[in-house]
């Protein structure tokens, strides 16, 4: 299964994407976790210690490995550089291991905006359609408020594209936003996941606004969560009830896509 998860930032789409790798691993399926976003916060959701996070480089942060495989130095425009780069043995080289779950940190270019022409984006945009479409394990992938970095050939391989929200109309138009862009690129299905939930009306008021997208369910405010990230822990061994709330949406995700 190949989920893509988004939102606008502070939505909680990083707990959601982590727990689910954590759900996924118990089952005993291969994971991968890729944090696409920029503000990278998924390996100490996951619950990686402080010191592992610190040696854990971005991808777009290795430009012996972006000129190795491109033939071309980071931050250069245009110019003549390899447009299918070899990345297939890149999550057992450079992946971080933990718990049955391989953590690829994907960064974002400083020299250029994601969508640009250049080695370090084309390296990773690769990478991603490689683990969307050639891969077998389970793919879950952190990604910013958007979908900057699907391809029209990754973004149609994708099982389950989940827009994470919270009650109020700024989250409801990022997702409403997200759809139409997902919709250009061909994703078939868009399921939206109610985050900070606190009443059912909140829950009433998501499920009237949201556009041609189904409702997986909802995850209740909890304080266990907050906590956990202040000491640096993962909620998913430090909030139980948001985890079977999350194992209830996974397995409601499970019978749409009949991926059991």
């Amino acid at each position: 299964m190949k989920i893509a998860i988004t939102g606008k930032g502070g939505v909680g789409k990083t707990t959601l994407s982590a727990v689910l790798s954590h759900l996924f691993s118990a089952d005993g399926k291969r994971v991968i976790a890729v944090d696409a976003d920029p503000d990278a916060n998924l390996a100490q959701a996951l619950g990686v210690k402080l010191s592992d996070i610190e040696k854990i480089r971005p991808i777009a942060d290795m430009p012996e490995l972006i000129e190795e495989r491109t033939g071309a130095k980071p931050g250069s425009m245009g110019g003549i550089f390899k447009l299918n780069p070899r990345v297939d043995d890149l999550p057992e080289e450079i992946g971080y291991k933990f718990n049955g779950i391989t953590l690829l940190v994907a960064g974002k270019s400083k020299a250029a905006a994601s969508g640009c022409y250049c080695p370090e984006n084309v390296l990773l945009r690769r990478l991603l359609k490689h683990l969307v479409v050639e891969r077998d394990e389970v793919v879950v992938v952190d990604m910013e408020a958007g979908i900057e970095h699907l391809t029209r050939g990754t973004a149609e391989a994708v099982d389950a594209f989940i827009v994470v929200v919270e009650p109020g109309q700024r989250s409801i138009q990022t997702a409403n936003t997200v759809k139409e862009m997902a919709k250009g690129l061909g994703v078939k299905h868009v399921f939206v996941v109610a985050n900070k939930v606190r009443n059912d009306s909140d829950v009433s008021f998501l499920k009237e606004h949201i556009k041609d997208m189904e409702f997986l369910g909802a995850i209740r405010f909890n304080q266990s969560v907050m906590d956990a990230d202040v000491r640096g822990d993962s909620p998913f061994s430090a909030a139980t009830e948001v985890v079977e709330e999350i194992r209830g949406i996974k397995e409601k995700l499970e019978g749409y896509l009949g991926k059991g």
